[in-house]
């Protein structure tokens, strides 16, 4: 599908995504604002951003439910401007409360992120998601590489403006998609008797192994979060060369993602991924050569053409495989098992390089090197149109799905 061919509501759900990406840069600047202007320890403030993350995991595991029962459009709004006003009301708050409040916004700001990409996954085809997925993507992807300069500049004010600022920009942008979204005019997709997620996972055998492969996968590149920095500072290489390889790489996404989904439209989902995949344990591998400018920038080239490959197809594959009343449970259990690594990559990628530096970059790349493995056994059990021979009988009945979202979106 062209880009020109997205229905309205994508499109505006991709602008939503960059406005609220540019705005997310709360949790860039927290353990600064932290150890800062509240005078917490270190450790504790590595507890407080913990629980964000926790609450963000157990959001994409279990908030796509919410959408599926009572309607995503519903959810996204209600979820995603009550986590923004928890977010602005931050600065008001005790620190003991922050332990309850960092997850439970974490918890709904996922949650309605989920039904955003719900959304936008059902107004398209079946099979023709990857440019949606693209384009949602690059829309986030543009507003991180947006976001950080503006976080500095409201650091340098304020700290407390940065809850404010992203909060309310949570808000503002779903009371504007509140006017832009279609009306849900019918109920959402009723579970066959029997057909709720996790019936539907064990008997999907392919999507059970392609899931070991993301958790694998994440592991490996979340490293770049976690380790690389470590491993350039070591080496005796200045901060800027770490930033400048973040920058790279958001920028060759930037450039190329949605150009190269729409030309591998059509093509073998599974063994983009696996490929992907490898080529992320190439590039991880890479980085154990001795370090200079050209070797890590290349590494890094090398990874990003594997996440390309990898982000948007798997994505994009796993909702082509969700029964109609799990779109929004399937998207939030791929996307759990694609963030994973935040919370695994840290602790195992620094144990591994403190006990051994030099084995933490092979290891790595044959980690990745399995996870292409497993998707590739994904591909070998898989059943042939596992999603079409999934849907209810009134989505048959009504055709494909996301066909009245896209009547109504014009």
């Amino acid at each position: 599908m062209r880009l020109r061919d997205l229905p309205r509501v994508v499109w505006a759900l991709a602008v939503a995504r960059f406005v609220s990406s540019a705005a997310s840069f709360t949790m860039l600047f927290l353990t600064l604002y932290l150890t800062g202007p509240r005078d917490v320890g270190t450790a504790t403030a590595g507890l407080l951003v913990g629980c964000v993350g926790v609450g963000a995991l157990a959001g994409n595991f279990t908030g796509g439910r919410w959408g599926d029962r009572m309607g995503h459009r519903r959810v996204l709004l209600a979820a995603s401007s009550s986590g923004g006003l928890l977010l602005m009301v931050v600065p008001l708050l005790p620190v003991w409360l922050l332990t309850v409040v960092f997850p439970v916004a974490a918890y709904l700001l996922a949650t309605g992120s989920l039904s955003a990409g719900a959304l936008s996954a059902t107004a398209v085809p079946r099979g023709e998601r990857r440019t949606a997925v693209a384009l949602a993507r690059a829309s986030s992807n543009a507003g991180f590489v947006v976001g950080p300069p503006l976080g500095a500049l409201l650091v340098s004010w304020s700290y407390d403006a940065l809850f404010v600022v992203d909060g309310l920009v949570v808000v503002l942008v779903r009371l504007v998609l509140s006017r832009v979204l279609p009306p849900e005019t019918s109920a959402p997709a009723v579970a066959p008797t029997g057909g709720g997620l996790w019936r539907s996972v064990r008997v999907d055998r392919s999507l059970l192994v392609l899931l070991v492969g993301v958790v694998l996968v994440d592991l490996v590149y979340r490293q770049l979060y976690s380790t690389l920095p470590l491993h350039l500072r070591d080496e005796g290489q200045p901060v800027w060369l770490y930033a400048t390889v973040i920058a790279v790489g958001s920028a060759v996404i930037l450039v190329l993602e949605i150009p190269v989904t729409q030309w591998l439209t059509g093509r073998d989902a599974l063994g983009i991924v696996a490929t992907g995949y490898a080529l992320v344990g190439i590039g991880t591998a890479m980085f154990a050569l001795p370090v200079t400018v050209v070797s890590v920038l290349l590494a890094m080239l090398v990874l990003t053409v594997g996440e390309i490959l990898y982000k948007t197809t798997a994505t994009a594959h796993v909702l082509d495989q969700a029964p109609d009343h799990l779109v929004g449970q399937y998207q939030g259990l791929y996307s759990g098992a694609a963030t994973s690594g935040t919370l695994l990559a840290a602790p195992v990628g620094t144990a591994v390089y403190a006990a051994a530096p030099a084995l933490l970059w092979p290891l790595m790349a044959a980690v990745a090197m399995a996870a292409a493995a497993f998707v590739l056994l994904a591909r070998r059990v898989a059943v042939p149109d596992a999603g079409l021979s999934r849907r209810s009988p009134e989505a048959t009945l009504r055709g494909s799905p996301g066909t009245a979202q896209r009547r109504r979106a014009g």
